[in-house]
């Protein structure tokens, strides 16, 4: 029987067996990127692409949702430097 991969936040990025990272076509090539990946179970791992052996930050779908209309709305346009 195969047991589904338990993820926790600040796990091992590498460690997220078949994870497939994505950066946005935005982002510049300096290495200052965030990269996600789709989870099995339908959430969704972020992590910093200049540390992909780094830790990654696990959200449900609906936070990954929310946070991506927030940003449309401008919630975080106060972050601006």
């Amino acid at each position: 029987m195969l047991m589904e991969q338990q993820i926790v936040n600040g796990v091992q990025a590498s460690s997220i067996s078949g994870a497939r990272w994505t950066k946005s076509a935005r982002s510049n090539q300096s290495g200052n990127c965030v990269e996600v990946a789709q989870l099995p179970g339908g959430g969704v791992a972020v992590r910093n692409s200049r540390f992909p052996d780094g830790p990654a930050l696990v959200y449900t779908q609906a936070e990954m949702a929310a946070f991506v209309e927030g940003a449309k709305d401008g919630d975080f346009d106060a972050f601006t430097v």
